[in-house]
């Protein structure tokens, strides 16, 4: 029986991996605002009539600002959490 120092192990790929890291950025920074510097906040996920984001600043530990966060559950159905 083979130890594990022993055993010799064939590296080859089990799956291709096609990552499209600037299509990931983007997704990344779809809910957020750049503040400089490298830092980004968080903004509303509400959408408007214009299917534009809310520009308002979320609550802590939210994704909704004060306004659309006390809206009721049925209001916030057409919104995707990001």
């Amino acid at each position: 029986m083979k130890t594990r120092s022993q055993t010799k192990y064939v590296n080859f790929a089990l799956y291709e991996v096609i990552i499209d890291f600037d299509e990931a950025s983007e997704a990344w920074k779809a809910n957020k605002v750049s503040i400089g510097n490298g830092s980004y906040k968080y903004v509303c996920a509400k959408k408007n009539k214009n299917n534009k984001c809310c520009s308002s600043k979320c609550l802590p530990q939210e994704i909704y600002c004060k306004n659309h966060f006390t809206m009721s559950p049925s209001a916030l159905d057409s919104c995707l959490r990001l």
